[in-house]
């Protein structure tokens, strides 16, 4: 009668093929895989020589700062770039405004520019927009289209959000004008090169 093969025994087997298996297929599959490293093996160094062929040189050409040599060949490194040119907006088309009289209209609109982050070409920007619409009055109003005030709002009735004095109060009609410029526009800047474009914003 033939004795059963214990468990130990066939998993020693299972072990024993799939050790030798993966010995072959990992030589087949890379024949390199167990290859080490060779005493033999030389690099080219101070004799410009190896095996009888000259050795390679790699230049690099420009301004060169900190070389680095790795395994006989040296390459330098060029000096870092220079930082980047400011960038120069692109002229907005707008006269510089000038320092505005200090209580008035422009005075108020120049503190309400710089309080949202915007510098002075946009204040001439919108110094040259309200030039033209409204000369800066807080009365003007426009027969016409019923536009009032320095933004020239139409209705002028709009500006009522900013505030209940909109028809008489520079300050109330100058933050509802940045309100709308933002919020359609973007910007001072926008707002003019729409009105130089189309005559209106």
């Amino acid at each position: 009668m033939r004795r059963a093969r214990s468990r130990s025994q066939v998993t020693l087997s299972f072990f024993a093929f799939s050790a030798a298996a993966a010995f072959v297929l990992v030589t087949v599959v890379d024949p390199y895989s167990g290859a080490t490293a060779s005493p033999y093996f030389q690099v080219a160094g101070a004799s410009d020589r190896f095996n009888g062929e000259a050795a390679q040189t790699l230049l690099v050409a420009s301004t060169v700062e900190n070389p680095i040599s790795v395994d006989g060949y040296t390459v330098n490194e060029p000096p870092p770039p220079p930082p980047p040119k400011p960038v120069v907006p692109a002229s907005t088309g707008a006269s510089a405004a000038g320092t505005p009289d200090p209580g008035s209209a422009q005075a108020y609109a120049y503190g309400a520019v710089a309080s949202r982050g915007w510098g002075v070409d946009q204040y001439n920007c919108l110094v040259s927009l309200w030039n033209k619409e409204s000369g800066w009055r807080v009365n003007a109003a426009n027969s016409s289209s019923g536009a009032y005030g320095i933004p020239q709002s139409l209705p002028g009735s709009k500006m009522a959000s900013a505030g209940s004095d909109w028809q008489t109060n520079a300050g109330t009609q100058i933050e509802w004008g940045l309100g709308y410029i933002s919020g359609r526009y973007g910007t001072p800047c926008g707002a003019w090169g729409h009105s130089v474009d189309v005559g209106w914003y």
